[in-house]
C-alpha cells in the first residue's frame, strides 16, 4: 500500500514560481507519452501541435473571487478574513487569523462599504455574516483581495501588484465567480490560442468546479486511503454533457485541462454511470491505482510534494513515471505550481 512518504520529492526553493511568465503562453511544458513512456520539452504554444480535430478539450471556466480581507477590530487590532463559500443570503463561511482575536459577534470593520459580523466557529473555520449595502460582488472587487497560494510571497502590496495578480492568477476564459485558488492548468491559454485550435477543429467544452482549500489541505495521514477531500460543487451543463457523450461515441481524445476538471468528470461519471448535465458536489479523491473512465489527456501544473494533486496525476500517468519526470524538471529548472510551467500527459 502507498504511504504519504512515497509521494515526497525535493525541491530547491528557487523552482516556486512567484511571478508567471512574462506570456502566458511562453511557459515551459513537458510532454509526457505514457504508452512510449517518453518526455519531451516544449513551450505551451506548442500545445496546437499536440491537439487536432479529433480532440474535445475541457476546461474548467470557474473565476477567483477576490475573497481575501484585511480589516480590524474596535480597538485597532488587525484581521485577516479569507471568504470560502457562501452558505445562505449573507452568511459566508471563511477563515479568520489570528482567530483567537475574535468571539462571537464581533464586528470586523473592513471599509466603509463592508463589516464582518462573527457568528461562530466550526471546526477550522468561521460562519460570518457579511453587512454590506449595494452589490457584494462589486464591492469585493474593489477591496478585496486574490488569495494567492501562500508559498507565493507578496512582500509588496502595492495597487500594480494587487492589479497584476487580479489578471494573471485568473484564466481567460473565467466565467463563474466562486473559487478562492484559481484552475492554474488553464493559466497558459490565450484567447488566440484557444481561436486558434477552434479553427484546427478542435471542439471545446466547459465545465464549472469551485476550487475550495480542500484541493490543497495537507494529507496528514501516512495511510493515504485515510484522508477525506472537502466537497466542492460543481455543475456540468447539457451542452457539455453532449459534447462528451458524443466524443466518447465517435472516438474523439477527451483532453482535461487541470485536476479540477478531472475531478469534475469522474465523478459525475461515478455517480451517473454517463457524462449528464447536473449540479453536484465533489469529495472525490483520485490515487493509484485507479481507472479513469472520462478523460485521455491532460494538461496540468507541476504540484507540491504530498499533495492530492501530485497523486491524481500519479494515478493517471504511473507512479514511477511521474516521479522520473519531476526530477527531470528540478533538473531542468522548471518553474513549480500555481505560477509555474506545465506538462501534458497523453
Amino acid at each position: 500500500m502507498l504511504q504519504l512518504k512515497d509521494f515526497d520529492y525535493d525541491l530547491p526553493k528557487e523552482l516556486v514560481a512567484q511571478m508567471p511568465a512574462d506570456k502566458r503562453e511562453d511557459s515551459r511544458m513537458m510532454i509526457l507519452d505514457r504508452q512510449l513512456q517518453t518526455i519531451e520539452h516544449k513551450h505551451f504554444y506548442d500545445i496546437e501541435n499536440f491537439l487536432d480535430k479529433n480532440t474535445l478539450l475541457v476546461l474548467n471556466n470557474t473565476k477567483v473571487l477576490p475573497a481575501r480581507l484585511f480589516g480590524t477590530k474596535d480597538t485597532g487590532a488587525k484581521i485577516e478574513i479569507f471568504l470560502l463559500k457562501q452558505v445562505k443570503n449573507n452568511q459566508w463561511k471563511c477563515l479568520i487569523k489570528p482567530s483567537k482575536r475574535v468571539k462571537q459577534n464581533m464586528i470586523i470593520f473592513i471599509s466603509n462599504e463592508l463589516s464582518v459580523k462573527i457568528i461562530e466557529k466550526q471546526d477550522d473555520e468561521w460562519l460570518v455574516e457579511l453587512i454590506y449595502q449595494g452589490d457584494l460582488y462589486d464591492t469585493l472587487h474593489k477591496i478585496g483581495n486574490i488569495p494567492l497560494p501562500p508559498y507565493i510571497e507578496r512582500k509588496i502590496q502595492s495597487d500594480d501588484i494587487k492589479k497584476f495578480d487580479l489578471e494573471r492568477y485568473q484564466t481567460v476564459y473565467a466565467k463563474d465567480e466562486g473559487s478562492v485558488a484559481a484552475p492554474t492548468a488553464g493559466l497558459h491559454f490565450t484567447k488566440e490560442i484557444l481561436e486558434n485550435l477552434k479553427q484546427k477543429g478542435v471542439e471545446i467544452a466547459y465545465v464549472t468546479l469551485n476550487v475550495g482549500l480542500g484541493t490543497f489541505k495537507p494529507v496528514k495521514c501516512e495511510n493515504i486511503t485515510e484522508h477525506k477531500m472537502h466537497s466542492e460543487d460543481f455543475e456540468i451543463s447539457k451542452e457539455t454533457a453532449d459534447a462528451i457523450n458524443n466524443a466518447k461515441k465517435s472516438g474523439k481524445k477527451i483532453v482535461a485541462v487541470g485536476t479540477t476538471t478531472v475531478r469534475t468528470l469522474e465523478t459525475a461519471f461515478q455517480k451517473y454511470g454517463c457524462i449528464k448535465a447536473c449540479r453536484d458536489s465533489s469529495e472525490l479523491f483520485i490515487y493509484p491505482p485507479y481507472e479513469f473512465k472520462v478523460i485521455d489527456s491532460l494538461l496540468t501544473n507541476f504540484h507540491l510534494p504530498k499533495s492530492t494533486l501530485l497523486m491524481l496525476v500519479s494515478a493517471f500517468a504511473g507512479k514511477d513515471f511521474i516521479f522520473k519526470a519531476y526530477k527531470e524538471a528540478v533538473e531542468n529548472r522548471y518553474r513549480f505550481f500555481s505560477y509555474g510551467d506545465c506538462m501534458f500527459i497523453r
